[in-house]
């Protein structure tokens, strides 16, 4: 079985997968304080509460924005689970091309998602990531990343709206029924939900145009990634496992 992880600012994502299909996935926070046994013992704590036995686990393939912790992870990994994990970076056989002036810019998990989104759904295709920022990026039908945009997420926003103000209180991200709002919690869920509808219309119109793309597939993904998804009709496809999906994909390409 092959242990996927993608190390996100907010929460490290986890799936197992058994040939292409996904056994189970979990999440845990992201902390940078966790030692090595810390982690070894969280992670197979969580293999064996989802019914894995640890010893099954026979490859790891890691994407990860958040070097400080990666000491510990991989040296748990290692303790543990007794195999050392594919980390990918430079290097990495993937299948996409950065044409860019700085291809190392670009952060490990966009290039997963870009790899699943490409190889998944065909190109052109516009791939969105609705997590602590919300990334949107550009993939040509060679293959070719070409274009990246990056804006605060939408749980930035909200903790931004509350801690910066006096007296607007903590909100739940949901879709309210109206935009037109008659109260405090409703008025800040629609300026949040959206607002970011608006910013991503709006931005992959933009890109598209200027690209002077005409048929592209759009893919979100992302935790809040369905609300906006559902709520657009700029997004063809909403696929939660996509990032883990391309991480299964990147470590059959280099495994082989």
């Amino acid at each position: 079985m092959l242990l996927v992880i993608d190390v996100g600012n907010t929460n490290i994502t986890l799936g197992v997968f058994d040939g292409f299909d996904i056994r189970t996935s979990f999440r845990m926070t992201t902390q940078v304080q966790r030692t090595s046994d810390e982690y070894g013992i969280a992670l197979t704590d969580l293999l064996k509460a989802k019914g894995i036995d640890p010893s099954n686990i026979h490859y790891a393939t890691i994407a990860s924005v958040v070097p400080k912790l990666m000491h510990s992870l991989v040296s748990g990994i290692i303790k543990y689970l007794g195999i050392t994990p594919l980390l990918v970076g430079a290097g990495t056989k993937t299948g996409i091309k950065v044409p860019i002036p700085n291809p190392r810019e670009i952060g490990a998990d966009r290039i997963v998602d870009a790899v699943a989104a490409y190889e998944l759904y065909g190109g052109p295709v516009l791939v969105i990531d609705f997590g602590t920022a919300i990334t949107y990026d550009l993939i040509l039908e060679d293959g070719s990343f070409i274009a990246a945009v990056t804006s605060p997420g939408l749980r930035i926003a909200a903790n931004a709206l509350w801690t910066r103000t006096a007296k607007l209180p903590e909100v739940d991200i949901a879709m309210p029924d109206t935009i037109l709002a008659k109260d405090t919690v409703t008025s800040m869920q629609a300026g949040l939900v959206f607002g970011c509808i608006g910013q991503t219309e709006y931005i992959v119109k933009r890109m598209l145009k200027e690209a002077k793309i005409k048929d592209c597939k759009v893919v979100a993904t992302g935790g809040l990634g369905r609300i906006i998804s559902e709520a657009t009709d700029i997004i063809q496809v909403y696929d939660p496992d996509l990032t883990l999906k391309g991480l299964k994909l990147i470590s059959d390409k280099n495994r082989r």
